[in-house]
């Protein structure tokens, strides 16, 4: 019994070192006595150290604790894992009230070339939730989203006296506009319900929906234009917030097999603040890979 004394302050010294690097806390401590040995299970969030005791023989063993993605939400050694985290990438577009991609004559400058509005996500943060069979779950996480939308016609977008966005018509006298494009950029979080017609990693078929919102973190315009002396190339970018919708919510869905799968989604709060630019929801379908 000394033996196991000295191992385990040993332990308490080394492991207690360790949870500081990688923030294992310490959870209990329990002593089994028995005819033929003496146990004591140290158990830690992550890992619990057994040793054993017997006769002149002292073995110490290893082993990581079952748990779920979430560790309050119950030892229960969960395969699921979502299909969220990852890279995407696909077209990007925006409807009216009427769900239509045509635009109005009064917000015909917001019209796009949608082969070349690019919509992009990389989610890096990922939990997942069992609830049925490690087949089906909840899944959130955390990613960024870019938008490219590249405007049809030689314009750009600017605030008037009002702070209303409208149009602004791009016209040199040496120069040739080559594209023009407003971008942004959101850091997004969702709420998925996920099912996975097999239980094992890869997952089989998968199907996920739900909800997604979003924070903007930045927003702007660029032109790149052509001298038409030289052929030589500039641009000229203006960072704004171009009265964006600083939050917003939306309904998303991903459909797939195993690591690959086609995503979509369609933000239900305009582009623009209400009165402050065209009335407009961004949406977007591509291809995804995740991660897991």
């Amino acid at each position: 019994m000394k033996k196991i004394t000295l191992i385990v302050f040993t332990l308490f010294i080394t492991l207690g070192i360790y949870a500081q690097e990688t923030d294992s806390t310490l959870v209990e401590m329990k002593d089994e006595l028995n005819k033929s040995n003496d146990t004591t299970n140290i158990r830690f969030k992550r890992k619990t150290v057994k040793i054993i005791e017997d006769n002149d023989e002292t073995k110490i063993h290893v082993q990581k604790n079952k748990k779920s993605d979430w560790d309050f939400w119950g030892d229960n050694d969960s395969q699921f894992k979502g299909s969220w985290s990852g890279f995407s990438m696909g077209l990007s577009n925006y409807t009216d009230k009427d769900f239509s991609i045509s635009r109005d004559a009064s917000d015909e400058f917001m019209d796009l070339n949608t082969g070349k509005s690019w919509n992009m996500n990389i989610n890096f943060a990922q939990y997942s939730i069992n609830l049925i069979n490690n087949k089906f779950g909840i899944v959130t996480g955390l990613g960024i989203e870019w938008n490219y939308y590249r405007f049809d016609n030689n314009n750009t977008i600017q605030k008037n006296d009002d702070g209303v966005i409208v149009t602004d018509e791009v016209t040199y006298a040496d120069k040739i506009v080559d594209k023009s494009k407003l971008s942004t950029t959101y850091a997004t979080v969702p709420i998925l319900l996920e099912w996975h017609s097999s239980s094992s990693q890869s997952r089989g078929v998968v199907i996920s929906t739900g909800v997604i919102g979003g924070v903007k973190l930045g927003s702007n315009t660029k032109i790149n234009y052509k001298y038409k002396e030289n052929g030589d190339i500039n641009k000229d970018k203006r960072r704004d917030d171009y009265n964006l919708s600083p939050f917003r919510y939306g309904v998303t869905a991903r459909i797939g097999v195993g690591d690959w799968l086609i995503y979509g989604n369609y933000y239900l709060t305009s582009l623009f603040e209400k009165d402050k630019g065209p009335e407009l929801y961004p949406f977007s379908i591509g291809i995804a890979l995740s991660f897991e």
